[in-house]
């Protein structure tokens, strides 16, 4: 899967935990935004949230929407923690459901 980093500054890394191990994740290791699948958005709106907020290609947006479709989720952005977190709040404006993480 091609992930394309959010552009824009760099924010203070953090630590978090992984919850299986609870080991703390490295702080130089880049955030995630993942979109879930839910019963309530239509794939043609899910992928045209990708294009509009992402600026993804149609087919990009496409690839994303199906595996949140077939997969459950996808990871839609990485970059810092501030800009997952615009990200993650940008998803849940569209109605989508999203979280982030890292590693």
């Amino acid at each position: 899967m091609i992930i394309l980093p959010r552009l824009g500054g760099a924010g203070a890394p953090a630590e978090t935990a992984h919850a299986e191990t609870g080991a703390a994740a490295s702080p130089d290791a880049p955030w995630t935004t993942v979109v879930h699948n839910d019963p309530v958005n239509l794939m043609s709106y899910v992928s045209y949230v990708f294009r509009t907020y992402f600026g993804y290609t149609d087919a990009m947006a496409e690839r994303l929407m199906l595996d949140v479709h077939n997969k459950g989720r996808a990871v839609v952005s990485s970059g810092s923690r501030e800009e997952m977190e615009r990200d993650v709040h940008a998803m849940h404006g569209y109605g989508l459901w999203a979280t982030m993480r890292q590693g």
